[in-house]
């Protein structure tokens, strides 16, 4: 998914914590990352999905697949359709501390998957740790 100026003017402003142009890079760079791998043929790092299926989640993003109709992201523990709010993201931040207990499967499947998500919740949610992603600062012009 490409993330466009309009999806991060519709990010709600309860749902963020962090500053919107730091989310946004993030977001985009997962989104890069995800593509990257994906054109390598990697299938055992889904880190950078857990962090962009995250971020979609958080900004309310539609996703606009190849083929078949434009949908609201779901939230990437519980899977829910409903858009993210305040008390929805808090709930998703919780059911993503213990996501690795009640689906060991996803140790396995997805390496990297629940890290992704739990990561990002940390940062744009609850302001505790670092990026899930490290993004170069922007090269000053002179």
């Amino acid at each position: 998914m490409e993330v466009t100026e309009h999806d991060i003017a519709r990010i709600p402003v309860g749902n963020l914590r962090v500053p919107r142009g730091d989310f946004a890079a993030v977001w985009a760079a997962a989104e890069r990352r995800c593509t990257e791998l994906g054109e390598r043929g990697v299938t055992d790092d889904w880190y950078p999905a857990g962090v962009a299926v995250t971020c979609a989640w958080i900004a309310t993003a539609t996703v606009r697949p190849i083929s078949g109709r434009p949908f609201a992201a779901r939230s990437p523990v519980t899977r829910l359709t409903s858009l993210a709010y305040e008390e929805r993201i808090e709930a998703e931040y919780l059911a993503a501390e213990q996501l690795d207990v009640r689906r060991p499967d996803l140790l396995a499947s997805r390496p990297g998957w629940c890290e992704g998500i739990r990561a990002t919740l940390r940062w744009a949610w609850r302001r505790s740790g670092p990026a899930p992603l490290q993004v170069p600062a922007p090269q000053a012009t002179a």
